[in-house]
């Protein structure tokens, strides 16, 4: 089985449909990833990912997040997101609304997790997922990866994912929270202290990939400093610009 939807159910940040799907399952290899990283997508299960982005729908996966841009019916502004929803994410849905995945419940995904590595929300924020299915479905796993910009309304997810940070006050009271944090760098931006590159960033030189380091694991990983990096993918220059502003401002 390489893929599977694990949950549908209302969204924790607006009560919208929403799904859970597992991609990665028969251990493909990922170019940055690695192999057997087990990828999990989080989408609106009533509308295509171009759809809700333009519209603003995404916030049922997505939250605040500053990179979702500004919905205007017809695109995003200023979308900085790294992730392109023409790939992964408009798949993903594609193969759902096809009927193509199997349904599994929570334990017997969790027994196909056992010892696997698994990284919550490829695309989604993991905490528009209610966190006692996260802690149900990762009892058997491996290590995880996973990052939330929801950290403010949903502290326990400390425990799983890094705190997404945009500034270093950010950093700061994500910390107080518990958090780890994985902040964004503009051009501007220096490491503060306990802070280091992410190995597998282009400043870093791609010394390792996300499997093999696992380090944004949050309070479960192994590795205790937070982690940085520079703004990437097709929407840095949005990230750069609207960063610019805030500091002219």
């Amino acid at each position: 089985m390489q893929s599977a939807i694990l949950w549908r159910g209302p969204s924790e940040l607006d009560r919208a449909p929403i799904a859970v799907i597992a991609t990665g399952l028969d251990g493909a290899r990922n170019r940055k990833t690695g192999p057997g990283l087990v990828q999990t997508y989080i989408i609106r299960s009533d509308m295509a990912p171009i759809e809700a982005s333009r519209t603003g729908a995404d916030a049922s996966v997505c939250g605040d997040c500053q990179h979702r841009g500004q919905a205007d019916g017809t695109r995003a502004i200023g979308r900085s997101c790294y992730v392109t929803l023409s790939w992964g994410p408009t798949t993903v849905y594609r193969t759902m609304l096809a009927g193509r995945y199997d349904h599994l419940d929570v334990e017997s995904a969790a027994d196909l997790f056992r010892g696997r590595r698994v990284r919550l929300g490829t695309y989604g924020d993991p905490a528009a997922v209610p966190i006692a299915f996260w802690s149900a479905l990762l009892t058997n796993a491996g290590r995880i990866t996973g990052y939330t910009h929801q950290w403010r309304r949903f502290p326990e997810f400390a425990a799983y994912c890094m705190a997404s940070a945009d500034s270093a006050d950010d950093r700061a009271a994500a910390r107080m929270l518990g958090f780890r944090t994985f902040r964004v760098l503009s051009d501007r931006d220096t490491l503060d202290r306990n802070e280091v590159s992410c190995p597998a960033s282009a400043e870093a030189g791609h010394r390792t990939t996300c499997d093999a380091c696992l380090a944004c694991g949050g309070n479960s990983s192994r590795a205790r400093a937070d982690i940085a990096i520079r703004a990437h993918g097709v929407g840095a220059a949005h990230y750069l610009t609207r960063h610019s502003l805030a500091v002219a401002s």
